[in-house]
């Protein structure tokens, strides 16, 4: 079992895909002068291939599993923020790892925000079609609707939630570091 005080030095982002955290995470790490990770990359980096192939060739469970031994690996380092998959909280034993060792930030933006971002991305395993083309319009939204309806309890459960809507990177790392001020060593 964790300390509150280690819990307090370790930080994991959660939301929707596209919803900052990769862009987020490193700049409040430096910000606080924790180490960074990005389970994504580091699971691209451990596969040698990016996420879209590693679901191609190996399919999700697999990559939820990866994820899982990562979220291990990492909840006992101090001094770290985390940048979680999207889907990351769904496996139960990696949302109690994430849970019991750290704080968990919620970046949060509406279904419409996210599609507006993620109509621009085109490397998103889980927004594709059987023959792994890229959603478009209505699909799109219609996905990315069921996800987050999937997920967002999950993403509720968070210590702290954050709108990552349009205020800029700045802004919203200013703010996780304003409510998380008296939380962190």
């Amino acid at each position: 079992m964790h300390s509150e005080t280690s819990k307090r030095n370790r930080i994991y982002l959660t939301g929707f895909m596209g919803s900052g955290k990769s862009t987020i995470g490193p700049i409040l790490a430096n910000c606080l002068g924790y180490d960074f990770v990005d389970l994504d990359r580091e699971i691209e980096n451990e596969e040698g291939g990016s996420i879209a192939r590693v679901f191609r060739q190996k399919g999700e469970e697999y990559f939820r599993r990866k994820e899982k031994e990562w979220i291990r690996r990492i909840s006992t380092r101090p001094r770290i923020v985390v940048s979680l998959g999207g889907g990351a909280l769904v496996d139960p034993e990696s949302h109690r790892l994430v849970r019991q060792s750290g704080l968990l930030i919620y970046l949060a933006l509406t279904p419409e925000q996210l599609f507006e971002r993620l109509s621009r991305q085109i490397h998103r395993p889980l927004l594709t079609d059987e023959e792994g083309r890229f959603l478009r319009g209505a699909q799109l939204r219609g996905r990315i609707e069921e996800l987050y309806r999937e997920r967002h309890a999950l993403y509720e459960d968070a210590d702290l939630t954050v709108a990552s809507e349009q205020a800029g990177v700045g802004i919203t790392v200013d703010r996780i570091l304003k409510k998380i001020s008296h939380l962190v060593e």
